[in-house]
């Protein structure tokens, strides 16, 4: 079985560093910074609840991040 990252292994970078950006934008970004993985939503979308460590949220609307969080 595989290790579990530690919180030091996710990027030191501030999800809200990416609102208003477009979305193609904010996901290359995302990846270049260090998240392992990025996953664009729209609003309202159900989605799991589990925390991964090293994935970012994005809710797009119109294009444009809207909101972002870690996990």
């Amino acid at each position: 079985m595989a290790p579990n990252p530690s919180p030091s292994d996710e990027p030191q970078d501030s999800p809200d560093a990416y609102v208003g950006l477009a979305a193609d934008a904010a996901e290359q970004r995302a990846r270049e910074r260090g998240w392992t993985a990025v996953r664009s939503l729209p609003p309202g979308a159900i989605i799991t609840m589990e925390y991964r460590v090293g994935r970012l949220n994005l809710e797009v609307r119109d294009g444009r991040v809207a909101r972002a969080w870690k996990g």
